[in-house]
């Protein structure tokens, strides 16, 4: 078995993922050329798609806050030695968490007390259906890939159960929830920009993607600056070493999951409360799953994550205006760009490393003996 390659850190964060990116993309010119397209002229409108415009960039930026929660979460499981794929079902937990809140108190409850109810009920929803995994993990040794594919389904079918069964507006025929009184709306940021005087097109995006910007910053301080973090990551690099230093491993597990699966339920705050303002089926639509690329890519790392989010973003929102503007461009080749850049970022992110890591070796060495020479 390999061992893996030891790189600096700005290496393995910045030029690392550059690199693979640029191998990404020269990849999909090849593609591009041979189904008779000119890459120049499909990156040049995905970018304008995606940044070229106030409405554009808006909906850029809605995308990839869902990314980042999804992203977080997984990147929180990861440190903790666990692969989390159970995004999806505990995003849409949350959402039914935050849903089932509103139902019940937005009528009587303000706005300022109503959304933050809201953000606590989808945390507490999303660890809650983490934690069965992360306790049939510690104390019976299930594999958590496993367990957190079965919740996925679990959670569709009861998602799917109480919208048609239990929650269904009366005289609706769409399996949806009634509206949320007005006091469960998280507010666009198209609102608030306007409110201090700046003309903004009204999109999706809303003041979730503070909480996105929030909740990264709060997963670094509390990964790489804090005692239980520190606990955490010592359990995910080695819980044998971390069991003699007297961190009980079973615990960690739980720790990171319950986190992960909190952050990981935030897409049903942007989805829920920010878009919809109801209950509806599929709302995460992937999301959970496209966290996993978003985490590999971002080297499961705050600020990677954000930097993945956003060009996940991009791709979704510059690949609709794709599929808009060229003819005979399909959604099918959009999302054959974005399998390659994950190929590439997140499947084979260590294809270049190893000559990066002879690289830095001979150069470290020229500069020493270039040192000692003029010593």
């Amino acid at each position: 078995m390999s061992q893996p390659v030891e790189l600096p850190r700005w290496m393995d964060l910045v030029l690392l993922p550059a690199i693979n990116l640029a191998m990404a993309l020269l990849v999909s010119a090849l593609v591009l050329l041979l189904i008779g397209q000119s890459p120049l002229q499909v990156l040049g409108l995905l970018i304008q798609g995606a940044f070229g415009s106030k409405a554009g960039l808006s909906y850029t930026l809605y995308y990839a806050t869902t990314f980042v929660f999804t992203g977080l979460a997984v990147a929180v499981a990861f440190h903790g030695g666990l692969f989390n794929i159970g995004g999806e079902g505990q995003a849409m937990m949350g959402g039914l968490g935050a849903g089932l809140a509103a139902l019940a108190l937005a009528d009587s409850l303000p706005a300022w007390v109503m959304l933050p109810t809201m953000v606590v009920s989808a945390m507490l929803f999303g660890l809650a259906w983490a934690a069965v995994p992360a306790a049939l993990q510690a104390w019976r040794g299930s594999h958590i890939v496993i367990t957190t594919i079965m919740f996925n389904f679990i959670a569709a079918a009861l998602m799917g159960y109480l919208l048609v069964g239990v929650l269904k507006e009366t005289g609706n025929m769409a399996p949806e929830s009634r509206a949320f009184g007005a006091s469960a709306r998280l507010p666009g940021l198209h609102e608030l920009i306007n409110a201090l005087g700046i003309d903004w097109p009204k999109t999706p995006l809303n003041l979730s993607v503070l909480l996105a910007i929030a909740a990264a910053v709060a997963v670094y301080l509390v990964l790489w600056k804090s005692q239980p973090g520190y606990a955490m990551r010592a359990v995910g690099f080695s819980p044998e070493a971390a069991r003699y230093a007297g961190i009980a491993p079973r615990l960690q597990i739980m720790r990171s999951m319950m986190i992960s699966g909190a952050l990981a339920a935030l897409v049903g705050i942007n989805e829920i409360a920010g878009v919809h303002g109801r209950i509806i089926p599929e709302f995460v639509a992937g999301a959970g799953f496209a966290g996993i690329a978003v985490s590999l890519i971002g080297r499961n790392h705050p600020v990677g994550i954000v930097l993945a989010a956003i060009l996940f973003g991009a791709l979704y929102q510059g690949g609709a205006e794709l599929a808009f503007e060229i003819q005979g461009f399909s959604r099918e080749m959009v999302f054959t760009l974005q399998g390659l850049i994950v190929l590439f970022a997140g499947a084979m992110a260590q294809v270049a490393a190893p000559a990066l890591s002879r690289l830095h070796k001979a150069v470290s060495r020229r500069n020493a003996t270039a040192g000692a020479a003029h010593g």
